[in-house]
């Protein structure tokens, strides 16, 4: 069961390469679900607003940053309660290790740890041809379409997003240098062996084709996290089912104190 503070006030992190704004309607739902609450979003270094900024290329560092601009927003003046997607998941992870006190509940979404998970499950071999074949194609729309593809399973959203998310990248263009950068902290980034004290959900959609569902469990299984699994969304879960999650958080929330 979360502390008392869990819930209040919600800090949203994203993935791989993506920006606040790709959340799409996802924080609406966040806030109907948790009417009270305030739900705030960050961008990752090298995107969104810092997209002309290079991101570091670890973990670390990435997290150092992601604080201090919300300590420069004024976010951490009461506990944040995180959700982080994929790569935000380890910064969540990392933020809990070295400022337990920001943060009062973490939820982590599709994300994986180099030394509980092999290479080829963190990214499925599977993906390897499309990943690279996207990061290189020229045409905006064909290539958020393809990442798209990749990330979600929600066909029937495919050419609405993607329009949406070829004018993010015409407007805020994270650079194949920075993508780079942040494979290369996600590659690297082996966590504390210590299990946080601040309560933890892991959420996980079993149709992920980009990060294999296996690594979620890994997860769930070294530290005994609480899990909650999706039986067909992808990689990008808040998109595929946004009111699923919203739902499960409520759930995690609303648990009887043991």
């Amino acid at each position: 069961m979360p502390e008392a503070a869990a819930g209040q006030h919600w800090l949203l992190l994203r993935g791989l390469c993506r920006e606040a704004t790709h959340w799409g309607n996802f924080p609406d739902l966040l806030q109907q679900a948790f009417p009270q609450s305030t739900v705030s979003t960050i961008d990752l270094p090298g995107t969104g607003r810092y997209y002309q900024e290079s991101s570091p290329d670890s973990i670390e560092a990435i997290t150092a940053q992601v604080r201090g601009q919300a300590l420069d927003y004024g976010l951490l003046a009461k506990p944040v309660t995180l959700l982080a997607l994929s790569l935000g998941g380890m910064v969540a992870w990392e933020w809990l290790q070295r400022y337990p006190h920001d943060i009062a509940a973490a939820a982590l979404v599709n994300t994986s740890f180099a030394g509980l998970s092999p290479f080829y499950r963190r990214m499925r071999w599977q993906s390897y041809p499309q990943f690279f074949q996207l990061l290189l194609e020229r045409d905006l729309y064909n290539r958020e379409l393809a990442i798209l593809q990749l990330v979600s399973n929600r066909q029937d959203l495919y050419a609405e997003t993607a329009k949406a998310w070829t004018a993010i990248q015409q407007l805020r263009p994270i650079s194949l240098a920075n993508c780079v950068r942040q494979l290369k902290a996600a590659a690297r980034y082996r966590p504390s062996q210590r299990k946080p004290e601040t309560p933890l959900l892991i959420l996980n959609g079993r149709g992920d084709r980009l990060v294999a569902p296996a690594c979620s469990d890994a997860i769930h299984n070294k530290w005994q996290i609480d899990i909650f699994k999706h039986p067909w969304a992808g990689h990008d879960l808040c998109m595929d089912d946004g009111a699923w999650v919203a739902n499960r958080l409520q759930d995690w929330m609303n648990q009887p104190t043991v």
